[in-house]
């Protein structure tokens, strides 16, 4: 039988990186910490840009995987509710509290269709997507078996070359399929363009974006035609959220790594040529590691390895550092290069991974930091969630 948690009996070092109340010197390593100051500005920051633009903000839970930072993100963002990439991750939200939840992606397996059909019986309202004209009496038959009703979106693709359907025809189809079928609700089109958000130009991911835009509004138009009304479009990320609020089409969004902002985000460029790490949003999560070994004059050795990290999208960059260098990795280790020999053992260091999502993926904890004090420790809650 589980205990019930009682963090009063957590010990730094065998269950939590750090509790509240400590120097951030003493935060054992290698973990994940949010600077809570910085992470709070940028959640207030779209969500006052997406009230100024007439949009809802629905965050991406797959890059946290935090029931407290969509919390965060309700409170402080004027968030609407949170994206789920699996129906596990799903399953987390919803138990946590979070109330609209959308499943951004397609579901066929029967036993996850069981598993959604019976979401909304935690409170919340689920929306799935769909591009498969089959997949629709799939879902219509478990949400009517158990009672519950589904919100559908229709997802095309249009530009990042995964799933969804590619034409008008396509999505008026489904729609009519959805609006006759028991226990489901045609709630509107998913349209993201993911394939361009890192593209380093902002005029080259505007023009991959006026592509999907063109197309959304044929798809919109068509289902008019049709009688069928579209309430939401939904879409945009960390690099492309100004083109689709401008859009006339698009009224909500999708934005998640624009809360962390992660490397490889941090240098793609903004419509003045600049990073968007060095002005549009800051840097606000972060591997702590620590120096463990300084036995060679111009390297160091630190306890951030490839089991701390996801380097898909490159290696961690030193943040606040140009005389040191993460330059390679392996499992348990990090290799910095440290020509001037200026770091010593016990050094902490704060790394900007390459890619936020995947990284958050293969820890238990966030420690929430202020002032170089520990304020806060969240779990990672749907860490692992990949079913």
């Amino acid at each position: 039988m589980n205990k019930p948690f009682n963090p009063e009996a957590l010990e730094v070092g065998y269950d939590v990186p750090a509790l509240p109340g400590m120097n951030e010197a003493d935060i054992q390593t290698p973990c994940l910490v949010l600077d809570l100051d910085a992470l709070e500005r940028n959640i207030k920051k779209m969500g006052d840009y997406a009230k100024a633009h007439g949009m809802r903000h629905r965050v991406h839970g797959k890059m946290h995987k935090s029931v407290d930072v969509a919390k965060l993100q309700e409170r402080l963002g004027g968030a609407v509710g949170v994206c789920c990439q699996k129906v596990s991750e799903a399953e987390v939200f919803a138990r946590g509290g979070i109330e609209d939840i959308l499943v951004s992606n397609e579901v066929r397996d029967p036993a996850k269709i069981d598993r959604l059909a019976r979401l909304p019986k935690l409170g919340s309202k689920v929306i799935v997507c769909v591009d498969d004209i089959a997949n629709v009496a799939e879902l219509s038959e478990a949400a009517t078996r158990h009672g519950t009703e589904l919100g559908i979106f229709i997802e095309i693709d249009c530009g990042a070359g995964r799933c969804g359907v590619t034409t008008s025809e396509a999505v008026v189809e489904i729609a009519k399929a959805v609006r006759d079928a028991d226990g489901l609700t045609f709630k509107g089109i998913q349209a993201y363009q993911g394939a361009m958000q890192h593209i380093d130009g902002y005029e080259d991911r505007k023009a991959k974006v006026d592509v999907a835009i063109a197309m959304v509004k044929d798809a919109v138009e068509s289902l008019k035609a049709e009688g069928i009304a579209c309430e939401l479009v939904s879409g945009g990320g960390t690099g492309s959220y100004y083109f689709e609020a401008a859009s006339g089409v698009y009224n909500e969004l999708q934005c998640g790594s624009y809360a962390f902002m992660d490397a490889d985000y941090g240098r793609i460029l903004d419509r003045d040529g600049n990073r968007i790490d060095q002005g549009e949003w800051e840097n606000a999560f972060f591997i702590l590691t620590s120096v463990m070994s300084h036995a060679k004059a111009d390297k160091a050795i630190c306890d951030a390895g490839l089991k701390a990290q996801s380097v898909d999208s490159g290696l961690p960059v030193i943040f606040g550092r140009d005389d040191v260098t993460y330059v390679k990795c392996s499992d348990e280790h990090g290799v910095i290069a440290d020509p001037n020999g200026v770091l010593k053992v016990n050094d902490k260091l704060r790394l900007v991974p390459g890619h936020c999502d995947p990284t958050a993926n293969v820890h238990d904890w966030y420690v929430g930091v202020r002032g170089g004090r520990v304020e806060t420790l969240w779990p990672v809650s749907a860490r692992g969630k990949a079913y």
